[in-house]
């Protein structure tokens, strides 16, 4: 089996790519190389190609006819909730233009098969403790949005082509598998508090007069090892004669706030950490936990790592890499 990974030499989809060779799989990698580097993929090809530029459809679906592809798991985004409000037209033509052009590349080789990594930001700011796939998606700043037209063009090839199509839509992801895998970027938390530390600096904090109990945002934080694992599981749930759903979360149903992952990253790096209280930032809700009860019946897929977990390897992940922090 030949799996087509977008996105596949970035954070996870680098995690993907490393699960399914290890399982024996055959993989082909999309990605620009804006974030992700050549080295995370092993001996996997790379199709260096903007996937929302006109050439995209030609390059990948002479890709997928030349590999003999079997499925596509298609991470390959722009993800910065902040930038999507400020550039909502970029994030349309990127994320929308990139799923369409995924598609349109499928549909030309053939090729039935597709995990969409979405988001819970197509969940805005439901108004429950524990957020289930049964709410009604209303995200509340463009890159959720452009998540959400993801899911909808997914369904709609399935409706008319029979393209097989299952989203997940995760919450924060965070950890590292294997300390050469660290989250590469400075754009999610835990990165975002080590890059500040690295640089002599106090980490951010924006917002603490949220409705939720410390007053900082509250988060569902997944392993990034649990979501590749789940891509994988998806993939094998795509091959069902009977498939009762389209969308899935990943999550843990355990939600844990921006300071509470400070402490935690403290209390496992042994560092004195004291952040700094900024505004709050445009498009983030307070609380978004998510519901893992349809993913844990459906594809029996359960998250393995717990917070302190996720932590730890983020830090082992930080101090294996060159920007290594000194611990007094």
């Amino acid at each position: 089996m030949t799996i087509l990974v977008t996105g596949g030499a970035g954070y996870i989809g680098a995690h993907v790519v490393r699960l399914l060779q290890q399982q024996g799989d055959q993989v082909v990698v999309v990605d620009n190389l804006s974030t992700g580097r050549r080295d995370r993929v092993g001996d996997a090809p790379i199709i260096e190609v903007d996937i929302a530029t006109d050439a995209a459809v030609d390059l990948m679906a002479d890709a997928m006819r030349e590999h003999a592809v079997t499925a596509v798991i298609h991470f390959a985004a722009q993800k910065q909730v902040g930038e999507s409000v400020a550039r909502p037209a970029f994030y349309y033509h990127q994320n929308v233009g990139g799923m369409s052009n995924v598609i349109a590349a499928m549909e030309r080789a053939q090729v039935r098969d597709l995990v969409f990594s979405s988001s819970a930001a197509t969940y805005g700011m439901p108004d429950v403790p524990v957020v289930s796939e049964t709410v009604d998606p209303r995200p509340i700043n463009p890159y959720g949005e452009t998540k959400l037209v993801g899911e909808w063009l997914g369904r709609a090839a399935s409706t008319a082509w029979g393209m097989r199509f299952a989203a997940l839509r995760y919450f924060n992801v965070a950890g590292a598998g294997w300390d050469d895998l660290g989250d590469p970027a400075v754009l999610n938390l835990v990165p975002m508090v080590l890059d500040r530390i690295a640089k002599g600096q106090n980490p951010l904090i924006f917002g603490d007069d949220y409705d939720t109990p410390d007053g900082t945002c509250v988060r569902d934080y997944i392993h990034v090892l649990d979501l590749a694992q789940a891509h994988i599981d998806t993939l094998a749930y795509l091959t069902k004669d009977q498939r009762d759903f389209d969308v899935f979360n990943v999550g843990t149903g355990t939600g844990s706030s921006v300071r509470e992952v400070i402490d935690g990253l403290a209390r496992v790096s042994g560092l004195n950490i004291t952040p700094e209280i900024f505004e709050r930032r445009a498009g983030d809700p307070p609380h978004l936990v998510g519901s893992p009860e349809r993913i844990n019946s459906a594809l029996k897929w359960t998250a393995s790592h717990n917070l302190d977990d996720i932590l730890a390897s983020a830090w082992s992940a930080w101090q294996a890499g060159p920007r290594r922090i000194d611990v007094p």
